[in-house]
């Protein structure tokens, strides 16, 4: 069995569609769908259910991918030692980000990147749009969401969290923070984000997840920008941990509900690195994932 035909089927389960994998390859969705038949025929067994609408992975499918993809990406891992031991990883590697998230767990890596790849040239392009990969000839980009979806390759970096923090200088002089539902009596600083504008949510070991209305007169569209402005007491603000370790380490910010999970989105949230396809991944993009999931940790 071909190895390039294992690589499609675990593309496919990846992605969700024929379609979806075929954009990825630059190949016909018809192509990609005799190739994964063709496995099926192989192994006697099939590995996804067709409609006209959906695919999804069969139980002897699931069984079969849980073995088959860490074996492949051992594999390609195997064949890039054996193909570049005596190689350093080189090039330019165009990395996009969140500008918050690249000052503040980007950045402070570079000194021990650049020391162990020194072939590497690294570009560093930090936006609060999500610029397209393919346009702008971008290499990698981390993304801070839910399990995305699309066309491109995710791997989760580190899980993330929110809290909503505030100083101890706004706290002291504030109507009380007790409950999450306090929140409708104060100015909260909201980001510049649909989901963000409006309402925050919470769950606890005790309570269901609940939805509380916010509201403010300060809305800011940089997470850095956002800190700063809690930090000087301007009120109550949804930060990510990432950002705010330090803070919450040293008295500058407090968390004002510990026994909640709070977010605007999904409770569920990570830090994704985003790349268009694991087929034939060059060496330079390959370290640069590793590197960024052990500083991540």
């Amino acid at each position: 069995m071909e190895i390039h035909a294992l690589k499609i089927v675990a593309l496919v389960a990846q992605q969700g569609s024929f379609a979806a994998a075929a954009r990825v390859l630059s190949l016909d969705p018809s192509s990609v769908s005799r190739t994964v038949a063709g496995v099926e025929a192989e192994l006697g067994l099939r590995l996804f259910q067709r409609s006209t609408r959906s695919l999804s992975v069969t139980e002897e499918g699931e069984a079969y991918l849980g073995r088959l993809v860490p074996l492949l990406e051992e594999l390609d891992h195997a064949h890039d030692d054996a193909r570049e031991v005596s190689r350093r990883p080189a090039g330019t590697l165009r990395l996009t980000t969140s500008v918050a998230f690249a000052h503040k767990c980007v950045v402070p890596h570079l000194a021990s990147f650049t020391a162990r790849y020194p072939e590497i040239s690294l570009e560093i392009l930090p936006s609060d749009a999500n610029l397209d990969l393919a346009a702008n000839s971008i290499d990698l980009a981390i993304r801070l969401a839910p399990q995305p979806a699309g066309d491109l390759i995710s791997t989760k970096l580190t899980d993330t969290q929110y809290h909503v923090v505030a100083s101890r200088d706004y706290l002291s002089r504030s109507a009380p923070l007790s409950a999450p539902d306090d929140l409708r009596n104060h100015n909260c600083l909201r980001f510049a984000l649909p989901e963000f504008r409006t309402r925050w949510r919470f769950r606890s070991a005790a309570e269901n997840p609940t939805e509380v209305p916010v509201s403010g007169n300060v809305i800011i569209a940089n997470a850095l920008s956002m800190r700063r402005a809690a930090l000087d007491g301007l009120g109550p603000a949804l930060l990510a941990d990432w950002l705010i370790k330090d803070d919450l380490a040293n008295g500058g910010l407090v968390n004002v509900f510990p026994d909640f999970e709070c977010t605007a989105t999904e409770f569920d949230t990570a830090a994704w690195v985003l790349y268009p396809s694991r087929s034939f991944l060059p060496r330079k993009v390959r370290v640069t994932i590793d590197f960024l999931r052990d500083a991540m940790k």
